[in-house]
């Protein structure tokens, strides 16, 4: 059974009687999701050495190696799944889909990760490598470059054993089973 409303200011209470158990349900999906959509970085090499997914995996497995926590560890793997719809600022739609599940620190870190990174390589494209100085004041500038320079940048490398996103599974699905903040919260935890 759905709800039949045309428009969202005619539907009833019991309409949302209907809606709110499916939509639980589709939220309890949302791991499944992410990484379906992770997946399809695979075989996208954009010119570089290793694909898109290979570049994720790299990132995380570094960052679980060094000790980080879980969410680190996911923040690090889904850092660039926002290449597949948001070219133009792939940072941005990572940042936005973990943003409810993290911490403010590691959405910060996140959500300025492209430009910490273009300090590697702004310079060739005639841009400022220097971009990333405008945070310098910013609590998270040093988490971010870390970020960048432990993990993010030497995870290009082909030499590196292939690695699966299967052994990450466990912590996405940890991480997204529950939103620290969303105006939907309350509603989710039913």
């Amino acid at each position: 059974m759905n709800a039949l409303f045309t428009k969202m200011s005619e539907s009833t209470a019991e309409d949302w009687q209907i809606i709110l158990p499916e939509q639980v349900a589709y939220f309890k999906k949302l791991p499944d999701r992410i990484l379906a959509h992770l997946e399809l970085l695979t075989g996208d090499y954009g010119g570089f050495a290793i694909d898109r997914l290979q570049h994720s995996l790299q990132t995380a497995h570094r960052a679980a190696e060094a000790g980080e926590d879980e969410e680190y560890v996911v923040c690090a793997l889904l850092h660039d799944i926002g290449d597949t719809l948001g070219s133009a600022n792939h940072a941005d739609v990572a940042a936005v889909i973990l943003e409810p599940f993290v911490s403010a620190e590691n959405h910060w870190m996140i959500k300025h990760h492209a430009i910490f990174q273009g300090y590697n390589f702004f310079h060739f494209l005639g841009a400022d490598r220097n971009m990333r100085d405008q945070y310098r004041e910013n609590p998270n500038f040093k988490r971010t470059a870390r970020f960048i320079a432990k993990y993010d940048d030497p995870s290009f490398d082909p030499k590196m054993p292939k690695l699966e996103l299967s052994v990450f599974e466990p912590m996405v699905r940890r991480v997204f089973s529950k939103p620290k903040s969303s105006m939907y919260k309350s509603f989710l935890e039913n």
